[in-house]
């Protein structure tokens, strides 16, 4: 298990896939996420077996969880981005904890650990055009505007960071 200040990383396992889809349930969660196309039951179960499938390149979605009472908020790590050559770093979470800077906490998180741990040079990261909240946080961790691309059934703005460029801010 991994953790920032606030938060704990776990491993998904397929026993979470209930709660997974408990989690992204929401409409205002689902909207940025590619609608109810890429958010049912038979999606998730896909979804998830690629999330665990990547744990053996030492990437993957994991569960976030709140330190303070233990419960299952969200998600955040690093993949494959699905047409590309590139990893991207995502998080979502729960609309209860919208708004407390863990999108910020958790991506940062994971550009560290990516950057220093995995030794990538490069992460990129993409949101729904509408997501204005997700970009801010992609430009608040240094990454720049690339593109507008579509990713995940969706119009996406898409953004990236290299290592130096992460290193040289965040020290």
């Amino acid at each position: 298990m991994l953790e920032t200040e606030r938060l704990l990383h776990q491993k998904f396992t397929s026993d979470d896939l209930d709660k997974l889809i408990e989690m992204r349930a929401d409409e205002d969660v689902m909207k940025n996420l590619g609608g109810k196309k890429m958010q049912n039951p038979k999606a998730l179960r896909e979804r998830l077996q690629f999330y665990i499938s990547c744990y053996e390149k030492q990437i993957g979605m994991h569960a976030i969880v709140w330190k303070e009472n233990g419960e299952m908020m969200g998600w955040s790590g690093l993949q494959p981005l699905k047409g590309t050559d590139e990893i991207e770093v995502s998080y979502g979470m729960i609309k209860k904890y919208w708004g407390k800077g863990i999108g910020y906490e958790t991506a940062r998180f994971w550009l560290e650990y990516g950057f220093e741990k995995l030794g990538l040079e490069r992460i990129v990261a993409v949101a729904d055009k509408e997501n204005i909240g997700s970009w801010k946080i992609m430009e608040k961790l240094g990454m720049k505007y690339e593109k507008d691309e579509i990713h995940y059934g969706m119009k996406c703005v898409f953004y990236g960071i290299s290592k130096e460029e992460f290193l040289t801010k965040a020290h």
